[in-house]
């Protein structure tokens, strides 16, 4: 397969996913489910708008698009908070959708005239960035969908493999010493400019959780009364648990069930957990006995091959990833049980590092030393000195194709609408085991 052709079937691919989540009538895709998340309708044409920006004006937004200036000024996410975007005058479904429809015709045919010989690195990158953000907004519509009250518009997801037995709670040793953090774009030519460059750091020995912390460990930990003791929790965690009256996960309810786009089931209690913030993670890991792993600690855990002193480019390897090895894609609709992918352990045999929950580390987003602005350069610079904190690894929700040990993904400490877990991990002195 050429790169034109796996470009152009990863656009459709994409294209395809989205249009399934906006498969709905008009009335619904206008309905606002929650301040934190747009209307789908203007996620969708938010998508074609950042296509056309990208594949056909070269990222110059002063050259003229197919959108009059003042309804494309609609679709900027840095002038529209989401929770005033209901009442823009957005374009209806139906114009949205014929708008996309357009862009991607004409994107395709830039597509058909590039080279296919590497000539154009700089082409090819935006066609990754474009595949990449309509990606990551499938997600956050389905962070939308799970947040909607009423009848499920969603099925409960495909099946997934069964976990195993005594691997929660578990952990894995990484030793000392240093290791490459990062990526070039020669070795991942559509890695985002936060992601790069390469550059070698030494981490002090520590271990991490073998598998994400579970549904039912989370149950001791309320059982314990974790969220009536301000003692496992920082000053600021408090202050939000009290004053959001936070009393467990997000979709829990009392009686021992959840809801999950709107079907309500028994918490299984060998699922990682989802939906908390920062600082519930934070929280648990202190009642734990434990702490949040920094994200380069993370990222030595997922990629480092210590026998082979080199990155791996997932975690259990080269090869591509598969249903055996991680639970990507959203098909699935939820995380899989702990234990479920050992195929896709890591050198050091932590598992389940890319995939079914997103992992909240202790790192406030910052640029790597040498880093240089990618040609969207709003992608990452207004962040870096923001009071967020890096995620890592992705969830069940992400498309296989986007994602790398060395993705960083971002959000404020309060939030978990998003597909949030924990994965706990320890200090450990050199020398001990």
């Amino acid at each position: 397969m050429t790169g034109r052709e796996q470009l152009a079937r990863e656009l459709t691919a994409a294209r395809d996913r989205t249009l399934r989540l906006v498969d709905f009538d008009d009335a619904e895709l206008g309905r606002q489910y929650h301040p934190l998340m747009s209307p789908l309708v203007w996620d969708l044409a938010h998508i074609g708008q950042q296509e056309e920006l990208w594949l056909l004006r070269d990222g110059n937004p002063d050259r003229p698009g197919m959108l009059a200036p003042e309804v494309e000024r609609l679709y900027d996410a840095f002038v529209h908070p989401r929770a005033g975007r209901a009442d823009l005058p957005l374009l209806p479904p139906t114009d949205a959708r014929a708008y996309c429809r357009t862009v991607r015709d004409k994107a395709l045919d830039v597509l058909d005239a590039l080279p296919d010989d590497g000539s154009d690195p700089g082409a090819a990158f935006n066609f990754g960035l474009v595949i990449s953000h309509e990606n990551q907004h499938d997600e956050t519509m389905l962070q939308a969908l799970n947040l909607r009250v009423g009848a499920p518009l969603l099925d409960a997801g495909a099946p997934l493999p069964a976990g195993r037995a005594g691997v929660a709670g578990t952990s894995v040793l990484v030793p000392g010493g240093a290791f490459v953090l990062g990526v070039d774009a020669a070795t991942e030519p559509h890695s985002l400019d936060n992601e790069r460059p390469a550059h070698v750091v030494d981490v002090p020995s520590f271990r991490i959780g073998r598998v994400p912390v579970t549904n039912g460990e989370w149950q001791q930990f309320l059982d314990d009364g974790g969220y009536d003791e301000p003692r496992w929790w920082s000053r600021a965690g408090w202050a939000h648990r009290v004053q959001a009256g936070l009393r467990a996960p997000q979709f829990w309810n009392p009686d021992g069930t959840r809801i999950r786009f709107g079907h309500v089931e028994a918490i299984p209690a060998d699922e990682p957990v989802q939906h908390v913030t920062y600082f519930e993670a934070e929280a648990y890991a202190a009642w734990a006995g434990a702490r949040l792993p920094t994200e380069v600690e993370w990222e030595k855990a997922c990629a480092w091959d210590p026998a082979l002193g080199a990155r791996r480019r997932y975690p259990w390897g080269a090869s591509e990833p598969t249903a055996h090895l991680a639970n990507l894609g959203g098909d699935a609709l939820r995380p899989a049980p702990v234990g479920a992918y050992p195929a896709g352990a890591s050198a050091y045999g932590a598992e389940q590092m890319l995939g079914d929950v997103w992992e909240w580390t202790t790192s406030p987003l910052r640029a790597w030393p040498g880093f240089t602005p990618m040609i969207y350069e709003r992608y990452s610079q207004p962040f870096f000195d923001g009071d967020y904190k890096v995620l890592r690894g992705g969830s069940w929700a992400v498309a296989a194709n986007i994602l790398r040990p060395s993705f960083r993904n971002w959000d404020h400490p309060i939030r978990r609408q998003i597909f949030a877990g924990v994965r706990l991990a320890w200090s450990v002195e050199e020398g001990q085991a």
